[in-house]
């Protein structure tokens, strides 16, 4: 369909009409009026002394200016003045003064018409009642006014009334063209919206999985290379790892739980109005109800001691006084310490390394730092993504902190991270 209703490929309305039914209707009038004014210019063709036929085609043409009230009001309204002395065109000037009522033409072009319209039949109606009727002065002078106001002032306020209607529903049309722009454009935003936070969600969530179970995986896999290697010769030794293994396994399930627990929980309701009436955060997305569940700073201590458990030279400085943190806060630094020792089971085994942790004001800085490595590296056969690294990078950055990492000049490696505390 065209903006017209018309089917595409098929002709449209003719010349200046906006649909076809409207040129069908202008022509039929037309006929009309051409008929009505050829007809009444017999009589005037008589009172003239001009051929008949002459007044005829006078007429004929006069009537069939009306088809062009949509086109030239003003024109059709002056030619139904001046032809108002031949007294006809009845038609011709009420459907040409409600088409003039109801087009784009300034007010005051309508006021000066619609009077020099009513002047003209007020005279040619007095004038005529005059000479056919003996009646009082004040008589003719009042059905003169009436007949010159019903036929100017009606056909007038209807045509100002439709105009301002047909004005009014264009623009409510444009203003509901205009709300489903808005709507359509704020679907496509919501849309961008709801696909962004399902990849920082996807994100996330994959970042959560390879910290908790990377770290812990590690470690069984450490401590089982360790029980392969003890298993004939000290069968005291190799039972402590394989109750560490389990250890491991069932803190790691546990984590897992969590986290599943989680994310199978539905959102409350509130927390689903407020995140669709806002824009999109920056920075990092929690876990819904996870925040609370999260390690904490207070655990470090015994994250590092699972590592010295699994044989690694393990040293923790604390520098300053702890406070109460934010849940997003602790989760990151714990996260960032817990994956550099996981980096350094896989890649530095048998290096010493000293883990830093220092309350300052304003901010908590950790740092992990390994010496050379003193064994063969990946010696237990560790699977490494490239991921650990990047996940931390995401974390720190998304809590507006600073991350560092590489080697050291005595052949270690380095990871530090900064945490604003506000």
């Amino acid at each position: 369909m065209t903006s017209t209703g018309e089917v595409e490929g098929r002709a449209g309305p003719p010349l200046w009409w906006a649909r076809r039914r409207d040129a069908v209707v202008d022509a039929a009038l037309a006929a009309v009026s051409a008929a009505e004014c050829a007809w009444e210019g017999i009589r005037f063709a008589h009172e003239a002394g001009i051929p008949v036929a002459a007044g005829v085609l006078f007429g004929a043409v006069v009537g069939a200016t009306l088809v062009l009230r949509r086109r030239w009001p003003i024109a059709v309204v002056l030619v139904g003045i001046a032809v108002a002395p031949a007294e006809m065109g009845f038609l011709l000037s009420v459907a040409g003064m409600y088409s003039l009522a109801s087009s784009e033409v300034p007010r005051r072009i309508i006021a000066a018409l619609a009077s020099m319209s009513l002047v003209a039949t007020f005279v040619v109606m007095y004038l005529k009642t005059r000479g056919d009727v003996e009646a009082d002065p004040a008589l003719v002078v009042a059905l003169s006014g009436f007949v010159a106001v019903a036929l100017t002032v009606p056909p007038m306020l209807l045509g100002l009334y439709i105009g301002a209607r047909r004005r009014l529903m264009e623009s409510l049309q444009e203003r509901a063209d205009s709300l489903e722009r808005e709507l359509s454009l704020l679907a496509d935003r919501a849309e961008e919206r709801a696909e962004w936070a399902r990849t920082e969600e996807r994100t996330r969530i994959a970042r959560e999985m390879h910290d908790v179970v990377a770290h812990r995986v590690s470690l069984m896999v450490v401590h089982a290379a360790a029980l392969e290697a003890v298993a004939v010769k000290d069968p005291a030794r190799a039972a402590k790892n394989a109750a560490l293994v389990g250890d491991m396994g069932r803190q790691a399930l546990t984590e897992l739980r969590q986290m599943l627990g989680v994310l199978r929980a539905a959102p409350p309701k509130a927390a689903v109005a407020a995140a669709a009436a806002t824009a999109v955060p920056v920075g990092p997305v929690a876990l819904v109800g996870g925040a609370d569940e999260g390690p904490s700073l207070e655990e470090l201590e015994a994250l590092v001691g699972q590592s010295r458990a699994a044989g690694m030279a393990v040293e923790m400085v604390v520098q300053g006084e702890g406070a109460a943190y934010a849940a997003e806060l602790e989760q990151t630094a714990y996260r960032v310490v817990q994956e550099a020792l996981t980096n350094c089971h896989k890649h530095a085994p048998g290096a010493r390394v000293v883990v830093r942790l220092a309350h300052r004001e304003g901010e908590v800085a950790m740092q992990v730092e390994n010496g050379p490595c003193e064994g063969q590296a990946d010696g237990v056969g560790l699977p490494s993504g490239g991921n650990g690294l990047v996940g931390m990078r995401e974390r720190v950055l998304g809590l507006g902190g600073v991350f560092v990492s590489g080697p050291t000049d005595a052949g270690g490696f380095r990871v530090s991270a900064v945490l604003p505390v506000h």
